[in-house]
C-alpha cells in the first residue's frame, strides 16, 4: 500500500489548477506519495540532493510536465522562486511541493505565493486508510504507531528503535536546520518529558522551571516542534456560561508511540485520527472545522471537540476499557444537544446508544468512519 493514497485524486484535482503543497511530519511517506504520481519520476528534484540542489539553483528544471521539488522550504529564497517558475511556467505545467515543515509559515520574506497554492497536509497511517477490521489489528496501530516503515516492518522493537532514532532526527537534522537553537541538551530533555504530559493541559511555566530555561525559549522550542510535525497542540473549548478553561492547551505526538502509558498512547492515537479527519476537511472540503478539547473550573472534561463556526459538531471521549458514560460528556451533550457525541474505547466491547443520544462503542468503528 502507498502511504497517502487517500490524498490521490485531491492532488490530481488541485495540480491542474495551481501549485499543490503536501506537508506533513518527516517520513510520513510524501516522498514515495509524490514520485508515485503519473509523470512525477523524471520532474523529481529533492533539495537535499547536492546534484538537484545546483540544477534548481541554476534554473535548470527537467523537461517534465510534472516538477516535484522536495524539501525546497530549506533554501531561504524558497517562495520567490516558486513564485517565478509558477507565473513563468508554459501552458499544461504542474508543480507538486513536498515538505516536513509547515509549508504555510516558513516565509522567509518576498511577495506572497497566496492564491497560487493548494495546501493537503500528510498524516500517518489510520484505520480508515489500512482498512483495519480486528481489534488485534488496532492493538497493532498503537504499538507500532501509523509511520509506514515501522508498520509495515511489522515488529514492535523495531517500531521502539525507529521511534527513538526518529526523535534523534528531528531535532538533530530537522530542527537545527530551521531554527536557531542555543541548548541542544536542554531542547532533547524537553522532547524526553513531553510523552509524560500527553493529554494534560501543558503548562510552559512548569517546563520552564523544570528545564531552568526562560518562558520565551520553551515557548519558542514547543513552536518550533509544532512546525515541524512533531506535536500538534489542542486550544481548549469555551462557550458563554460553561465556565470553561480559556488558556492551557493539550500536546499530541504524530508519533503516538511516544506516550507514556497504553492509555495515554490510545488517546493520542485517536487525536492523530481526529487531527487528520479535520486537516481533510479544511483542505479538501473548505470547512471551517477546528479540533480542540473541554475542561471546566468544576473538573468536567471532554477530551476532543470538534468546532465548526464556533458551534460543537462531535464530543469525542476515550476510554481504556468499558465505563460508564462520562459526565463531562453527559454535561456538554446536554448543552449541545445537536453535537454528534461518542464515548470510545480501546479494549471494551459494550455498543449501545443512551438516552442523551451519546454512542458508546469499541474505538475500531467510530475510527475506521473517519479518514
Amino acid at each position: 500500500m502507498s502511504p497517502g493514497r487517500y490524498l490521490d485524486a485531491q492532488v490530481q484535482h488541485d495540480l491542474a489548477r495551481k501549485m499543490v503543497f503536501v506537508a506533513g511530519p518527516r517520513q510520513v511517506g510524501k516522498t514515495t506519495f509524490a514520485r508515485g504520481l503519473p509523470n512525477a519520476e523524471p520532474g523529481y528534484l529533492n533539495w537535499d540532493v547536492g546534484e538537484h540542489r545546483e540544477r534548481i539553483l541554476r534554473g535548470e528544471l527537467p523537461d517534465s510536465p510534472l516538477w516535484v521539488l522536495d524539501e525546497i522550504h530549506k533554501f531561504r529564497g524558497w517562495r520567490n522562486f516558486l513564485k517565478g517558475i509558477y507565473d513563468g511556467r508554459r501552458r499544461g505545467q504542474r508543480i507538486l511541493v513536498t515538505g516536513s515543515a509547515r509549508l504555510d509559515y516558513y516565509r522567509f520574506g518576498g511577495d506572497s505565493l497566496q492564491g497560487r497554492y493548494h495546501l493537503l497536509r500528510m498524516h500517518p497511517l489510520s484505520v480508515a486508510e489500512l482498512g483495519l477490521r480486528r481489534p488485534s489489528e488496532l492493538r497493532d496501530l498503537l504499538t507500532l504507531g501509523g509511520f509506514p516503515e515501522p508498520w509495515f516492518g511489522g515488529s514492535e522493537v523495531e517500531a521502539r528503535r525507529w521511534s527513538r532514532e526518529y526523535r534523534n532526527r528531528v531535532i538533530r537534522e530537522e530542527l537545527v536546520g530551521l531554527e536557531r537553537i542555543d541548548d541542544l541538551g536542554r531542547l532533547e530533555m524537553l522532547m524526553l518529558r513531553l510523552p509524560d504530559l500527553v493529554g494534560s493541559p501543558l503548562s510552559v511555566n512548569a517546563l520552564r522551571e523544570d528545564l531552568q530555561l526562560s518562558h520565551k525559549t520553551v515557548a519558542r522550542w514547543l513552536g518550533a516542534l509544532e512546525r515541524l510535525y512533531a506535536l500538534f497542540r489542542l486550544p481548549p473549548f469555551g462557550a458563554p456560561r460553561l465556565r470553561a478553561v480559556r488558556k492551557a492547551q493539550k500536546h499530541y505526538h504524530f508519533d503516538w508511540t511516544l506516550a507514556s502509558d497504553p492509555p495515554r498512547a490510545f488517546e493520542n492515537l485517536v487525536a492523530a485520527h481526529l487531527l487528520k479527519w479535520v486537516h481533510w476537511q479544511q483542505d479538501a472540503l473548505g470547512r471551517d472545522l477546528e479540533l480542540r478539547y473541554f475542561r471546566d473550573v468544576d473538573g468536567r472534561e471532554v477530551d476532543f471537540v470538534v468546532v465548526e463556526r464556533r458551534a460543537p459538531v462531535l464530543l469525542v471521549e476515550c476510554k481504556w476499557g468499558d465505563a460508564e458514560v462520562d459526565r463531562g460528556l453527559r454535561y456538554l451533550k446536554t448543552r449541545f444537544t445537536k453535537a454528534d457525541a461518542w464515548q470510545i474505547s480501546a479494549t471494551g466491547r459494550k455498543e449501545f446508544v443512551d438516552p442523551a443520544g451519546i454512542h458508546v462503542a469499541p474505538a475500531l468503528g467510530f475510527l475506521a468512519g473517519l479518514v
